[in-house]
């Protein structure tokens, strides 16, 4: 088999990194892809730095028994915890997640952007290095969105638990004036709908997704690893939990996907 055909492996604390898988799936439709949703583990924003790592390093390894010929760390966390260490280790490409904060200090109008991520995120050297880039033109505010991972991982996007959660985090943030929100999870992606209706239609939001699915293609032109096929890609996403939520946030994108849970 041509290493051309091998998948794009992609790993998250869970099921939050479908958001970016599915903006690669979408701009490289001729991909195989394998996805792991370690949703046993999930929130990795709570761990140390430490087990961050030995996490990532076992969903990596894993990925490459599997012939994956480029590794998508799905997941702002791991990335800003762990990605220097996988590169550091491994003879794969890295693709990596953190926070536009770039793009939201070019557009903010009031200079106040709003940063919703996890602990672990917030927290590391990596979003530290980054945001202190930006703190002499833009005020930063961080919130951490502690219990929101929890509940998307359970499948309660839409409940009363859910909105009282995120109007406690966005409101203080609004009172601040901010005009632009930047999410610094994967999972967050998924609760749009709810933050547009604290935040309302003009509020300018942000997440990484079509962003680091521009550079995983640049990444596999680069290194001439573009699937050359012209049939549909095939895609198999393992989750060490329940399924059901992982199978729901994927159902609708393509017939050729299977969903499994497996150990890992």
């Amino acid at each position: 088999m041509l290493k051309t055909n091998f998948p794009i492996g992609l790993f998250d604390s869970g099921v939050g990194g479908t958001s970016i898988w599915k903006e690669i799936i979408a701009l490289l439709p001729n991909e195989n892809s394998i996805y792991l949703s370690d949703s046993k583990n999930a929130p990795y924003g709570e761990k140390s730095k430490q087990e961050i790592i030995d996490l990532s390093v076992k969903n990596t390894e894993y990925l490459l028994k599997n012939n994956c010929k480029i590794i998508v760390v799905a997941c702002n966390t791991a990335t800003t915890n762990a990605i220097k260490t996988l590169r550091q280790n491994y003879n794969v490409p890295f693709i990596g997640i953190e926070p536009a904060i770039k793009p939201a200090a070019l557009s903010t109008k009031t200079n106040v952007v709003g940063i919703l991520a996890t602990k672990g995120t917030l927290n590391s050297e990596l979003f530290e290095a980054t945001s202190n880039v930006f703190k002499a033109q833009i005020v930063i505010k961080e919130t951490i969105g502690k219990g929101l991972v929890d509940l998307i991982e359970n499948g309660k996007i839409n409940s009363p638990k859910m909105r009282s959660l995120l109007a406690s985090y966005l409101k203080p943030m609004l009172q601040e004036n901010m005009d632009c929100l930047v999410l610094g999870c994967t999972h967050y992606p998924y609760l749009i709908p709810q933050i547009r209706k604290i935040v309302g239609e003009n509020m300018e939001i942000i997440d990484s997704g079509l962003a680091v699915a521009k550079q995983t293609k640049a990444i596999l032109e680069k290194h001439e690893l573009i699937n050359q096929q012209k049939n549909l890609g095939t895609h198999h996403l393992f989750i060490n939990k329940n399924k059901t939520v992982l199978e729901m946030l994927v159902s609708n994108n393509s017939e050729k996907i299977t969903v499994e849970e497996r150990d890992f």
